[in-house]
């Protein structure tokens, strides 16, 4: 792969993870068969990966790595059930906004785990996020579906960020393929009790919904952000990475008409320069900590 098409496949990766809203509000599903969907058709997309893509190895686990995996598929369930029920309550655009403040939940969280000391541009960085995510909000009656949506894709973040952190702690250990296999299959087995009883009732072209969610979304867009940063830079990944919510939002904006409002760009505009900003915080994001995001995505 060269430069030039590892940067197309980071671009190509970037708008698959910015339709993962797009796909959910299309499936007319609960976010629990949505996201057991998603899941049982990543883990056959990774798997496919594993066996004919991946020239890397696989890890053999211990105890630790199991516990780890067992944490990290919980989170990233309880993430995404999140993130879809604000898609279903408030819309795209804004659950993919709250969703992308998980950079200064990073930031803080990193903060009182490892008692790093904040320093002046991690405040500017979260303080960019929390004047995006009140620009975002139309209003703050609590009642209202914009701010419960809003609120939901806000917990959305908080559990990436600590997805994020969980994926980092094993990442130098566990390939990213087998890791995200290892967390998709915790997710299909956590959300199929849930999701049984409705399986059905879906409709065919819901499953085509939740074919691509979990096919394209998840397996085919990790798998191509992986193959890329074998020739890009990190920091030009996470800088792609960040593009995500323009991707998602401007398809909502042709697809379902969500016209956003000039404050809510501007919100959005702020957000979108903090996760820019947080990838350069530390001279970039190292490439085993962007694949452990994007495996966790």
């Amino acid at each position: 792969m060269t430069p030039r098409t590892a940067l197309g496949a980071l671009h190509i990766g970037a708008l698959m993870f910015g339709l993962t809203g797009v796909f959910g509000k299309l499936a007319a599903a609960s976010p629990a068969i949505i996201v057991f969907g998603r899941a049982a058709f990543a883990v056959i997309a990774l798997a496919f990966f594993a066996r004919f893509a991946s020239n890397t190895g696989w890890q053999k686990l211990e105890a630790v790595d199991w516990r780890r995996l067992l944490l990290s598929g919980l989170l990233l369930a309880g993430h995404w059930v999140s993130f879809f029920i604000a898609v279903k309550v408030a819309g795209v655009a804004i659950a993919t906004l709250g969703f992308a403040s998980f950079p200064a939940f990073t930031v803080i969280l990193e903060g009182l785990i490892f008692r790093e000391r904040i320093r002046a541009n991690e405040i500017l960085l979260v303080t960019l996020v929390s004047v995006g995510l009140v620009l975002v909000t139309p209003d703050f009656d609590l009642a209202s579906e914009a701010t419960s949506g809003l609120l939901w894709a806000v917990g959305s973040g908080l559990l990436f960020a600590l997805l994020s952190l969980t994926n980092r702690a094993s990442s130098g250990r566990i390939p990213a393929v087998q890791a995200a296999l290892c967390q998709n299959v915790v997710v299909a087995l956590c959300l199929l009790p849930m999701a049984a009883p409705g399986l059905s009732e879906v409709r065919a072209i819901d499953w085509l919904w939740i074919g691509l969610l979990g096919v394209f979304c998840t397996g085919v867009a990790h798998s191509l952000f992986v193959a890329s940063l074998a020739v890009i830079k990190a920091r030009t990944a996470a800088v792609v990475f960040a593009l995500e919510p323009v991707y998602g939002i401007t398809v909502a904006w042709l697809l379902f008409g969500e016209n956003p409002t000039l404050r809510m760009l501007i919100g959005g505009a702020l957000i979108i320069i903090a996760i820019v900003v947080s990838s350069s915080l530390s001279g970039g994001s190292s490439k085993k900590s962007m694949t452990a995001e994007a495996a966790s995505h």
